[in-house]
């Protein structure tokens, strides 16, 4: 019972993946009129050393 359920759970939010169409490209940000800018770059993962 608890494989069927999740079998569901999984499926559904795979289903749900694009329900709102193509994806888009967003739009570019206002520039910063402080003279700063935040920038960067994010990674999540796991990491094994061998």
């Amino acid at each position: 019972m608890k494989y069927t359920i999740t079998l569901v759970a999984a499926a559904l939010m795979l289903a749900a993946c694009g329900i709102d169409g193509e994806p888009s490209t967003p739009e570019p940000a206002a520039k910063s009129k402080t003279g700063i800018s935040i920038t960067g770059r994010a990674e999540v993962g796991v990491r094994k050393k061998w």
